[in-house]
């Protein structure tokens, strides 16, 4: 009798072990790899010796919700790519809409001529499946919103 009870004992222990490791493992798992507000980071140069030196290359998914992440923190020098996952056009631009304005100083019209831009604006809108790339060179935070969907946006913090 004494024999059954303290089997009993040891298996509830190990069904508790046991519980208590698959919690934990799952909860690991989701903080860590399936949080979808995180930017997805790439290093563009450099090794784990020159980290201060290394560019980053980031990825924002925009969906029919609008931008995931909407908010960034990059460092100078670092890409950011805007990809559409939408079922409509993503024309992503820098604040203030319609005129663009907050990160160049510049008029649409002014950085835009030709569709070659150095500014924070795509100059047009592209479909799903396309992205467009904008390399930061200024210290700041800039806001900024689809073109073609106005209650979209999002905010870049460059440190």
């Amino acid at each position: 009798m004494k024999k059954s009870i303290i089997g009993f004992i040891v298996l509830i222990i190990l069904v508790a072990a046991g519980y208590l490791l698959f919690i934990g493992n799952k909860q690991f798992k989701q903080e860590s790899f399936t949080n979808e507000n995180m930017a997805r980071e790439t290093t563009l140069e450099g090794s784990e010796n020159d980290s201060l030196d290394t560019a980053t290359q980031y990825e924002i998914i925009y969906t029919d919700s609008g931008y995931s992440p909407s908010e960034l923190t990059i460092k100078i020098d670092d890409t950011v790519t805007w990809k559409n996952e939408s079922s409509s056009g993503m024309w992503t631009a820098s604040a203030m809409h319609p005129t663009h304005t907050l990160y160049s100083g510049t008029s649409l019209e002014e950085h835009c001529k030709n569709n070659q831009s150095d500014s924070f604006d795509e100059c047009s809108s592209i479909e799903s499946g396309e992205s467009w790339s904008f390399t930061f060179e200024k210290q700041g935070t800039w806001p900024y919103h689809n073109h073609v969907q106005t209650g979209h946006f999002g905010k870049i913090i460059v440190k």
